[in-house]
């Protein structure tokens, strides 16, 4: 992704009221962001617990979507459906994004399980531990990455309604 400021950001939300975007908190590590290292860029308000934010490059714009999570579920275990890592149940949460235009304004949503943490970037990163003499296949941790990154802007699509 390329770099962008809070203007950038704020503008690109395209499933939020301009009062809305006006308070979103932007995450404490705005400054220190990896850019050229980003795939999205995603974080929980620091502020508004139940928030979280998605961004994305399409066509060289910025597009960010306003997400909402459920009450924290009692489940053993679950698997974010975007990065497809298997979690603790408190890890995964039901996130909710309002359509964009004016399905979204008659009250129709999109939601999926995703980390809670919205660290989906990170945790398909993280490589499973090898058992031995076992050999780490670079190609899987491609394969993860691509499926992670075509998800992500799939689940996009569909609260954008380009689906």
């Amino acid at each position: 992704m390329r770099a962008l400021t809070e203007d950038q950001i704020r503008a690109s939300f395209r499933n939020a009221e301009p009062d809305e975007v006006a308070e979103i908190a932007m995450p404490h590590d705005l400054l220190l962001a990896e850019w050229d290292y980003l795939d999205f860029f995603a974080w929980r308000d620091p502020i508004a617990s139940r928030s979280g934010y998605i961004l994305i490059e399409q066509d060289g714009e910025a597009v960010g979507i306003v997400l909402r999570a459920a009450d924290p579920s009692r489940v053993r275990s679950g698997m974010c459906n975007l990065c497809h890592t298997m979690q603790p149940g408190n890890q995964v949460a039901l996130f909710a994004a309002r359509r964009a235009g004016a399905e979204g304004r008659k009250g129709s949503v999109v939601g999926t399980y995703i980390c809670a943490d919205l660290s989906c970037h990170e945790s398909v990163r993280l490589a499973p531990p090898l058992a031995p003499n076992e050999i780490r296949a670079e190609r899987l941790a491609d394969r993860r990455l691509d499926g992670t990154h075509r998800r992500v802007y799939s689940f996009v699509a569909s609260v954008l309604g380009d689906s």
